[in-house]
């Protein structure tokens, strides 16, 4: 039972993980160039603050799946959680990939809106689990904030 626990939450940890580096496929090219140039809002942290941030967060989503599948399986958890894993990897696309601003902060306020859902239906199986989503959602509401400083510093180029 241990080893199939422990390849279980492997497995979320790889899906997480999958997920982020998709995600960072869309910012390689635009960082250095594109999003360099943006003007930003006076709140936005260095560039090296993301990837650290993000790492903590994408392994503490793992651990609350996991801990939601170890309470209840596959079950309905897993929609809200599947949802909010593929706005999230979206949102990098349409920013950095597409350079949308505007429509990358429509689309922020659907992944804080599924973050928000998955964090309560978390809540609603495991604590521990609903707790591990809550800097996530914090995080991406500052990002939501960033996203919004950005859009309307430089709507000409969005």
């Amino acid at each position: 039972m241990r080893i199939m626990h422990a390849l279980v939450l492997v497995g979320f940890i790889v899906v997480c993980f999958a997920v982020a580096y998709l995600g960072s496929l869309a910012n390689r090219r635009s960082i250095p160039t594109w999003y360099a140039e943006l003007k930003r809002p006076a709140w936005t942290p260095p560039n090296s603050v993301f990837g650290p941030v993000w790492t903590i967060l994408y392994l503490m989503m793992a651990i609350a799946a996991w801990r939601c599948w170890l309470v209840s399986g596959f079950a309905s958890w897993l929609l809200p959680f599947s949802i909010q894993l593929g706005l999230n990897l979206a949102w990098s696309w349409i920013f950095f990939a597409y350079q949308k601003l505007g429509l990358g902060l429509i689309e922020i306020i659907a992944l804080w809106a599924s973050i928000f859902w998955c964090l309560m239906t978390f809540f609603s199986i495991d604590n521990v689990a609903g707790i591990l989503l809550i800097p996530y959602l914090l995080w991406v509401t500052y990002a939501l904030s960033l996203n919004a400083g950005f859009w309307v510093l430089n709507r000409k180029l969005a």
